[in-house]
């Protein structure tokens, strides 16, 4: 939890002047894309691209998930200046929420206007095939810590955001429109949002259901709470690698979720193109 505002934005600033830095004469993108699970590739698809290890950022965290690289990747893609975040931070790696949602304020602080988050879940609407994808509409996340907790960033914005918008309609309908016209299996659904590391219960799947949850994972909602107290604009889309606990009668693994993210790797790689090819930034 934040404690002093005026040192984390002073972190939060000195992160971002040193990838202006490091950009020197560059055109700053004003989309941001967080590769998750599968989506690694893409990273080799951004034309005249610069790689920043997170390592050699000031205040940046280092991501240790399986599969997440590690780096800010800042280049072209489907004609446009894009970020690519080349892995993410996750609460159950032991960082504090604001530690989780550092970057989406130095993606606000160097003017991107557009994030695109990517994931991989568990299925829980029983209508999914896995590995389709899913432009998430809305999220649960009432036994997660609150990624605004503590006083508040007036810099960055109100002290209660309004949440009924926090996935932006239009880019939804982008992302959908988009998988569609590439023959791209995709529906629309509500991302429940688990600490982890553990995988959920058979129970918790069963509660999330009724609570109307399509699917669940271990990402993305404090990085899109965090971006919309930012005025940032947010797309979301997930992959579903595995169906959830006790739905199939499975154990869970780890290797199934990566196994699964890379089968439908060519089409969020060709999904998330298209998005960025149909923005209008």
């Amino acid at each position: 939890m934040i404690t002093d505002v005026n040192e984390f934005i002073s972190r939060v600033d000195g992160a971002a002047d040193y990838i202006r830095s490091v950009l020197s004469d560059r055109t700053i993108p004003s989309v941001c894309i967080v590769l998750g699970s599968g989506l690694g590739p893409l990273s080799q698809m951004a034309e005249e691209a610069i790689e920043i290890p997170y390592k050699d950022i000031p205040g940046f965290p280092v991501s240790t998930a399986p599969g997440h690289k590690g780096s800010l990747i800042a280049g072209t893609l489907s004609g446009k200046p894009v970020f690519m975040m080349n892995g993410r931070f996750h609460y159950y790696e032991g960082y504090p929420m604001d530690t989780v949602s550092f970057y989406v304020r130095v993606m606000g602080r160097l003017g991107v206007k557009v994030l695109l988050l990517t994931n991989a879940s568990g299925g829980i609407n029983m209508d999914m095939k896995v590995p389709e994808l899913v432009a998430i509409t809305d999220h649960i996340s009432f036994f997660a810590e609150p990624v605004l907790r503590g006083p508040n960033l007036a810099e960055f914005g109100t002290r209660f955001p309004d949440q009924c918008h926090v996935y932006d309609p239009e880019l939804t309908d982008i992302l959908v429109n988009g998988a569609r016209d590439l023959n791209i299996r995709i529906s629309r659904g509500v991302y429940a949002y688990s600490k982890g590391p553990q995988y959920e219960t058979p129970a918790e799947i069963r509660a999330l259901r009724v609570l109307g949850a399509d699917c669940v994972g271990m990402s993305t909602v404090p990085e899109a709470v965090a971006a919309s107290h930012m005025g940032i604009r947010v797309a979301a889309m997930s992959c579903i690698t595995n169906m959830a606990a006790g739905i199939s009668g499975n154990a869970l693994s780890e290797r199934e979720v990566l196994d699964n993210a890379a089968l439908a790797s060519e089409n969020s790689c060709a999904l998330v193109k298209e998005f960025v090819k149909r923005l209008e930034i």
